[in-house]
């Protein structure tokens, strides 16, 4: 099965040798989103919430660019340097994600690209 590569300006661009996200039959594959503004390619100011919605916006619009939305991720991977802040990260969730919700998988790493407190990665499923 090919692998086609999906990209958008809306975005962050890759700062490695990945794709935004990568698409296979019905089945996409977004690459971990940290909370850069696609404008600029900084790090958003800001504590752990201001993050988060900085990331999740990113994963909305690599959904969107992949011809799906939120409501078609199936599963989420939530990266975060604090775990203390789990709930922080629940309440962010909840304002872009709609029941059924996705798998998840959440956890605590040492550090993330950039001094990012944040990363969400995706897969989602298309019609």
């Amino acid at each position: 099965m090919p692998r086609t590569p999906i990209t958008t300006a809306d975005a962050p661009a890759a700062i490695g040798p990945y794709s935004q996200a990568t698409r296979a039959g019905n089945t996409v594959f977004v690459s971990g989103q940290i909370p850069l503004d696609p404008a600029t390619g900084e790090l958003v100011p800001g504590d752990l919430a201001a993050q988060a919605r900085r990331a999740f916006d990113n994963l909305r619009a690599v959904c969107e660019a992949a011809g799906g939305s939120l409501d078609d991720v199936t599963r989420v991977g939530l990266y975060l340097t604090d775990l203390g802040q789990f709930a922080a990260v629940n309440a962010v969730m909840a304002e872009y994600f709609n029941a059924p919700y996705p798998a998840r998988a959440t956890i605590e790493v040492s550090a993330l690209p950039k001094g990012a407190q944040f990363e969400v990665d995706a897969v989602m499923v298309t019609d």
